[in-house]
Protein backbone atom coordinates (compact mmCIF):
# COMPACT_ATOMS: atom_id res chain seq x y z
CA UNK A 1 0.00 0.00 0.00
CA UNK A 2 1.17 3.54 -0.43
CA UNK A 3 1.82 5.91 1.72
CA UNK A 4 -1.41 7.84 3.18
CA UNK A 5 -2.25 11.12 1.40
CA UNK A 6 -2.33 14.28 3.55
CA UNK A 7 -5.41 14.76 5.67
CA UNK A 8 -6.98 17.19 3.66
CA UNK A 9 -6.54 15.23 0.25
CA UNK A 10 -8.69 12.25 1.70
CA UNK A 11 -12.36 13.83 0.60
CA UNK A 12 -10.62 14.45 -3.13
CA UNK A 13 -8.82 10.96 -3.61
CA UNK A 14 -9.80 8.04 -2.34
CA UNK A 15 -6.56 6.21 -0.87
CA UNK A 16 -8.14 2.03 -0.90
CA UNK A 17 -9.11 2.49 -4.44
CA UNK A 18 -6.23 0.49 -6.21
CA UNK A 19 -5.74 -1.85 -3.24
CA UNK A 20 -5.46 -5.31 -4.48
CA UNK A 21 -7.24 -7.38 -1.99
CA UNK A 22 -10.57 -4.95 -1.68
CA UNK A 23 -13.50 -4.60 -4.19
CA UNK A 24 -14.63 -1.68 -5.11
CA UNK A 25 -17.75 -1.81 -3.10
CA UNK A 26 -15.05 -2.02 0.08
CA UNK A 27 -12.74 0.74 -1.00
CA UNK A 28 -15.68 3.00 -1.65
CA UNK A 29 -17.25 1.62 2.23
CA UNK A 30 -13.48 2.87 3.40
CA UNK A 31 -13.05 5.73 2.08
CA UNK A 32 -16.52 7.18 3.57
CA UNK A 33 -15.46 5.96 6.80
CA UNK A 34 -12.15 7.90 6.40
CA UNK A 35 -13.63 10.87 5.19
CA UNK A 36 -16.26 10.80 8.16
CA UNK A 37 -13.27 10.02 10.72
CA UNK A 38 -11.66 13.69 9.43
CA UNK A 39 -14.97 14.93 9.75
CA UNK A 40 -15.24 13.83 13.40
CA UNK A 41 -11.29 15.06 13.57
CA UNK A 42 -11.76 18.83 12.46
CA UNK A 43 -15.26 19.35 14.16
CA UNK A 44 -13.19 17.82 17.42
CA UNK A 45 -10.59 20.72 16.79
CA UNK A 46 -12.83 23.69 16.30
CA UNK A 47 -14.39 22.49 19.56
CA UNK A 48 -11.20 22.52 21.24
CA UNK A 49 -10.37 25.68 20.00
CA UNK A 50 -13.40 27.57 20.58
CA UNK A 51 -13.35 26.11 24.26
CA UNK A 52 -9.66 27.27 24.83
CA UNK A 53 -9.84 30.47 23.61
CA UNK A 54 -12.35 33.21 24.45
CA UNK A 55 -14.57 34.37 21.51
CA UNK A 56 -13.29 38.05 21.25
CA UNK A 57 -16.20 39.62 20.01
CA UNK A 58 -18.71 38.51 22.26
CA UNK A 59 -16.01 39.05 25.30
CA UNK A 60 -15.88 42.84 23.95
CA UNK A 61 -19.66 42.84 23.69
CA UNK A 62 -20.28 41.57 27.47
CA UNK A 63 -17.19 44.25 28.51
CA UNK A 64 -19.77 46.71 27.37
CA UNK A 65 -23.19 45.41 28.74
CA UNK A 66 -20.94 45.09 32.12
CA UNK A 67 -20.48 48.88 32.22
CA UNK A 68 -23.92 49.44 31.27
CA UNK A 69 -25.21 47.74 33.82
CA UNK A 70 -23.13 49.29 36.47
CA UNK A 71 -24.41 52.43 35.06
CA UNK A 72 -28.01 51.14 35.76
CA UNK A 73 -27.51 49.90 38.98
CA UNK A 74 -25.43 52.63 39.80
CA UNK A 75 -28.85 55.60 38.52
CA UNK A 76 -31.22 52.74 40.43
CA UNK A 77 -28.88 53.21 43.88
CA UNK A 78 -29.52 57.41 43.58
CA UNK A 79 -33.16 56.95 42.62
CA UNK A 80 -33.91 54.94 45.55
CA UNK A 81 -31.62 57.20 47.84
CA UNK A 82 -33.78 60.31 46.53
CA UNK A 83 -37.15 58.58 47.31
CA UNK A 84 -35.91 57.55 50.82
CA UNK A 85 -35.09 61.26 50.87
CA UNK A 86 -38.26 62.36 50.06
CA UNK A 87 -39.76 60.77 52.57
CA UNK A 88 -41.14 62.83 55.87
CA UNK A 89 -38.80 61.98 58.98
CA UNK A 90 -40.73 59.48 61.38
CA UNK A 91 -39.17 60.91 64.20
CA UNK A 92 -40.94 64.93 63.40
CA UNK A 93 -44.39 65.24 63.82
CA UNK A 94 -46.08 66.86 60.84
CA UNK A 95 -49.39 68.08 60.42
CA UNK A 96 -52.02 65.75 61.19
CA UNK A 97 -49.77 63.21 63.09
CA UNK A 98 -51.61 61.86 66.05
CA UNK A 99 -50.12 59.36 68.52
CA UNK A 100 -52.59 57.64 69.47
CA UNK A 101 -52.66 54.95 66.72
CA UNK A 102 -49.12 54.53 67.64
CA UNK A 103 -48.79 50.83 69.03
CA UNK A 104 -45.10 51.06 69.89
CA UNK A 105 -44.43 50.01 73.39
CA UNK A 106 -42.37 52.83 75.47
CA UNK A 107 -40.57 51.83 78.56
Amino acid sequence: MSTPPASNDIFAVNPYESHPSLTPLEAAVLWEYAKLAQHVRMVTQKTRQLNEEPDKVMLAKLRVLEKKMGLVLTLFKASVWGVINEQPDPGMHSQGYNDSNDLTIRH
